[in-house]
């Protein structure tokens, strides 16, 4: 049975991409939530099927953004802003 890659070759340019897909799905995730609110009777996925999917991409969302590497100068203190 063959094994998962655990070596991936993404560029910036390809997570960027992941991550705006991911957030557009959210926003659309939500937008039929209000919707739903809006009009009981327009179907809808079921309430626990939305938030486990949102659980899962805001999941996600955090743990991309766990793994980037922001700057910090070797020396001296860090000034932000």
């Amino acid at each position: 049975m063959p094994g998962y890659n655990t070596n991936f070759e993404l560029t910036v340019d390809d997570m960027e991409l992941i991550e705006d897909a991911l957030r557009t799905t959210k926003r659309s995730l939500n937008t039929a939530v209000i919707a739903q609110d809006a009009d009981p009777l327009q179907p809808c996925e079921s309430t626990r099927d939305v938030d486990a999917s949102m659980k899962r991409i805001n999941d996600l969302l955090g743990r991309l953004h766990n793994q980037k590497n922001f700057y910090r100068p070797k020396t001296g203190a860090y000034v932000s802003g």
